[in-house]
Parts: structure tokens; C-alpha cells; sequence
């Protein structure tokens, strides 16, 4: 078995458990290798019985037969695997070391029994679409693809912005407001989610477009197909704007033609025991919860 192990940050509290992971790791002889900007964090406070190999990129190294990819952090390490990832089919568990972990499920308390579900092979499959970003220029570093959502929003203090917005090349409607978020099912639970939008189950094939404070009472999220291709042009008395896939963010213009459409491959997130996505909203999000008590 071949794990590939990605992480940003090491906080003092984590230190344990992270050691406790490749502790694991070692005493059964599983072959890993670390993402190499977090193992230079690594090593200031973590033992290794040997020096350990690294990875900066899955083609780089050769990894596509990497078995699983491991994120320890939160929800926004995790996002960040997306685009190590790519296109692999590797897939990905994410272990709670940061804060919510909604989708990095996996309590940093159960990181023995997580290597031991890895080894027999117990856990379930839980594939995600993505949504993709195609523009006139290049954005977001050559990987335009997200896991949770695209976002068009005004820069900094600026008015409220206008956003002509295309389905399938057909006007739907504009939008004046601070933003707008264009989620996945799975980014439902997040940005989306606060401003109002829906909670979509994974295995939706949709779409939510969800508006940033808007200034018409009567403009409501709408959930249309992820077969759709859904266009943008954007007006302000700005001349900058800000576009962001999941954690990653660029500064455009009104010149950039701007359209998302569902990515052409998946990513596979995996889930331990019997959770399910009806689990994590109550654990998470309190679902249904009775406050009288």
C-alpha cells in the first residue's frame, strides 16, 4: 500500500497525533511519501526513524499508482488536495486536525483505526463532482477546478456590481448584489449555505446559484442541472473584481469572459464506518437539533 500524505501547517496540539500517523505508518511498513513543503514543517517537530520521500506534484514523483492520498487539516487542506489529485482517480481521506472538518471527516482520535480501515479495505467510496472555470486567460495557476464552488465578488469596499448571467447561452438574469456563488453539491454546506442557498445531497446533479446580498428582495437562489454551462459578464463602478475557486482567488477585469460548466472527472472522497452525509449534517451542522432541552 502507497499513501501520499498532504498537509499545510503544523500547530502544537496536532503534534501528537501526527506522530502517532507516521508512527503507524513505519511500524507496518506501509510506504508513504510527504508533500515536501509541509515536511519542511515537519521535521522541526516530528521524528522519523529515516528520512522519509517526498513529493511535490503527483507526475513529478511518478505517483499515479498511489493508492490513497491522506489530508490532515481541515476542510480547506482538503480542497487543496483537489488539485494534486487532478484527474488520478486517487482517492482521498481527509483527517480532522484542523477546526469544523465537515469534509475532512475523520477525528484525529481515531488515526489507528483510520490505517486499519485503509489496510482491509473497509470504507466506502463517495464520489463528487467538480466544477470547472473556462476563461479567455488563464486563472488559478492551470488547475481551474474546484471541489466546492466558483465565486465572482467585488473587490474589497467597493459598489455593488452587476452580474449578467447566462444559462446555456440564454439570459436568465442580472444580478445586482456583492456577489455570486456558482456551488457544487457538495459546497452547498459552505459558502453558499450562509448566504442562504439550499443544501443540495452529493449525488445531486445540479448546480445552486446563489447570490452575495443582493439588492432585489425578490432574487432567491436557484438550483438549475450541472449539465448546464452557465456565463457571466460583469459591470461595476470598479474596474477590478475578485474570482475565487474554493480557497484560491484572482483579481479580473471586465474584459474576462467567465463560464463554468460540471469538470469531466470526479474526485473520490472516502468515509469510515457507516457515516453517512445525513451523519455529518446533524454532527455538524445540528441538524434538526431541539434547542428546548
Amino acid at each position: 500500500m502507497r499513501i501520499a500524505v498532504y498537509g499545510r501547517l503544523i500547530h502544537k496540539e496536532a503534534i501528537p497525533y501526527i506522530q502517532e500517523l507516521f508512527d503507524l505508518l513505519a511500524a507496518r511498513n506501509i510506504d508513504f511519501y510527504i508533500y515536501e513543503k509541509y515536511y519542511a514543517h515537519l521535521i522541526k517537530n516530528i521524528r522519523f526513524g529515516s528520512t522519509p520521500k517526498t513529493f511535490s506534484s503527483i507526475d513529478a514523483q511518478g505517483l499515479h499508482e498511489t493508492d490513497y492520498m491522506l489530508s490532515l487539516g481541515g476542510d480547506g487542506t482538503l480542497l487543496d488536495t483537489i488539485t494534486l489529485v487532478q484527474d488520478s482517480n486517487i482517492p482521498i481521506l481527509g483527517i480532522n486536525i484542523g477546526r469544523l472538518g465537515f469534509l475532512a471527516g475523520i477525528s484525529k482520535d481515531e488515526i489507528k483505526a483510520c490505517i486499519d480501515a485503509l489496510e482491509s479495505r473497509s470504507y466506502s467510496p463517495d464520489p463528487r463532482t467538480l466544477i470547472h472555470v473556462d476563461s479567455n486567460i488563464g486563472l488559478f495557476d492551470g488547475h481551474p477546478y474546484g471541489l466546492n464552488e466558483f465565486t465572482i465578488h467585488k473587490k474589497d469596499s467597493s459598489a455593488m456590481i452587476t452580474i449578467h448571467t447566462y444559462i446555456n447561452g440564454e439570459f436568465m438574469m442580472s444580478y445586482w448584489c456583492d456577489g455570486l456563488i456558482i456551488s457544487t453539491p457538495t459546497g452547498s454546506t459552505g459558502y453558499s449555505l450562509s448566504c442562504g442557498g439550499p443544501i443540495i445531497f452529493p449525488s445531486s446533479a445540479n448546480f445552486v446559484i446563489t447570490p452575495v446580498a443582493p439588492h432585489n428582495l425578490n432574487i432567491r437562489p436557484i438550483v438549475v442541472s450541472d449539465d448546464s454551462v452557465i456565463s457571466f459578464e460583469i459591470e461595476g463602478r470598479s474596474e477590478k473584481f475578485l474570482a475565487s475557486l474554493d480557497s484560491r482567488h484572482e483579481t479580473i477585469d471586465s474584459k474576462v469572459q467567465l463560464a463554468v460548466r460540471k469538470e469531466h472527472f470526479t474526485v473520490t472522497l472516502l468515509r469510515l464506518h457507516e457515516s453517512n452525509f445525513l451523519d455529518t449534517l446533524r454532527n455538524k451542522l445540528g441538524l434538526g437539533y431541539d434547542r428546548r432541552n
